[in-house]
């Protein structure tokens, strides 16, 4: 069914790198959406109203807050593919996100309400009235909701969308829930014990819970999250298969929405190279991580002393005083200033985010072993890098 709906509705479906199609993807993903969302609202609601039960009816209304998120996402696609303009020159790539996060407070606040009338029916509850429609249209709920899953998930892993990985985890909560209600159901049959309130309860806290992660998932491309890491490796593995290239480091991803990716970084290169040759494998360096992985790049080249006997000894002792402090450490842009009394040894030190580091003692650490263990004649000037 995904597939007859992809092929029928989004045209060029096969290119989801372009924004177009993206759009294409994410409007289909919301009409559904809203379609199957209002569907099932409607005919919960009816036999909400019909039994009395406020778990049904708590149910309906999760149903309505997901055809009110799937409108503000197809909102969100059609403005996340609008192009640049002079206002805003990398698009509007993050009003994805930004939809997303609308979506997710509208979740909490559907939760927070449900909550508060749960809690009211298990104070006072009411009778159930059963009618055995009810459970078919329960299951038949069940069904399409799992089959929104499966949908909402192909699409999102296709077109790498948080946003529909999100919609695609609150219709797998749909299915848990109005499975509970169900159980409340059979369970008010078989054992006359009404515990329709509680039921509603739980509902509602898996609205709730589905709306935090929501807002997680959508807040942290918002607020400038880490790379992905497989991402950083296959760049640098692309970087690196250039001979000319001796190390990459200071990787920086600028994320400006799906598919709208700015990456920088620094290149080592030798330093007796032709500049114009340099310059010329920059550029096709660039050009080739556009064609593979869909980001404009710019690298900046760091010239590096590799043909100086004393400037690689020197390197390779100071590489190891660090290693020998702490593994985790690693240093680039390294370099000699030689003076009549001493050698200055200059580069950047990269500590990591995480663990309990605190950058002003390990430098202090490190001058002072490099100092002690090179017999004086090499004092260290560092530059902390926190890539």
């Amino acid at each position: 069914m995904t597939e007859f709906l992809v092929r029928h509705f989004v045209k060029d479906y096969e290119a989801v790198e372009k924004s177009a199609v993206r759009t294409a993807y994410g409007v289909l993903a919301s009409m559904v959406g809203i379609v199957c969302n209002v569907f099932l609202f409607l005919v919960k609601f009816i036999v909400g109203l019909l039994l009395h039960s406020v778990s049904v009816t708590a149910d309906a209304f999760n149903n309505l807050s997901d055809a009110a998120s799937s409108i503000i996402t197809l909102v969100g696609f059609g403005m996340a593919g609008k192009p640049a303009d002079e206002d805003h020159p990398f698009g509007h790539g993050r009003m994805e996100y930004v939809s997303g996060l609308v979506v997710s407070i509208l979740i909490l606040m559907m939760g927070v309400e449900l909550f508060k009338t749960s809690v009211e029916k298990v104070i006072h509850p009411e009778v159930i009235t059963e009618q055995w429609i009810s459970y078919v249209i329960l299951v038949i709920s069940i069904a399409l909701k799992f089959w929104m899953y499966m949908f909402n998930k192909g699409i999102g892993w296709r077109i790498h969308s948080e946003t529909m990985k999100a919609t695609a985890a609150d219709s797998l909560n749909d299915c848990i829930s109005t499975a509970a209600v169900v159980g409340g159901m059979l369970v008010f049959h078989y054992f006359h014990l009404n515990i329709d309130g509680i039921v509603g309860i739980f509902v509602a806290c898996f609205v709730l819970w589905g709306g935090y992660e929501s807002i997680k998932d959508t807040m942290n491309p918002l607020l400038g999250e880490s790379p992905d890491p497989e991402l950083i490796a296959k760049i640098t593995e692309t970087v690196l298969n250039h001979k000319m290239v001796i190390g990459v480091h200071d990787i920086v991803v600028h994320d400006y929405g799906p598919g709208r990716r700015i990456v920088s970084l620094h290149a080592e290169v030798p330093y007796n190279k032709d500049m114009m040759e340099v310059h010329d494998l920059m550029d096709h360096i660039e050009m080739r991580l556009m064609e593979e992985y869909h980001c404009e790049a710019t690298i900046h080249m760091d010239p590096v002393v590799t043909d100086d006997e004393e400037v690689n000894e020197t390197r390779k002792e100071v590489f190891n005083i660090v290693k020998k402090y702490d593994k985790t450490l690693s240093v680039h842009d390294f370099r000699m200033v030689k003076g009549p009394t001493h050698t200055n040894v200059i580069f950047d030190l990269v500590i990591p985010y995480g663990k309990d580091y605190e950058p002003e003692k390990i430098v202090k650490d490190l001058k002072q072993k490099i100092k002690d263990e090179m017999q004086g004649k090499h004092y260290a000037v560092i530059r902390v890098d926190r890539f």
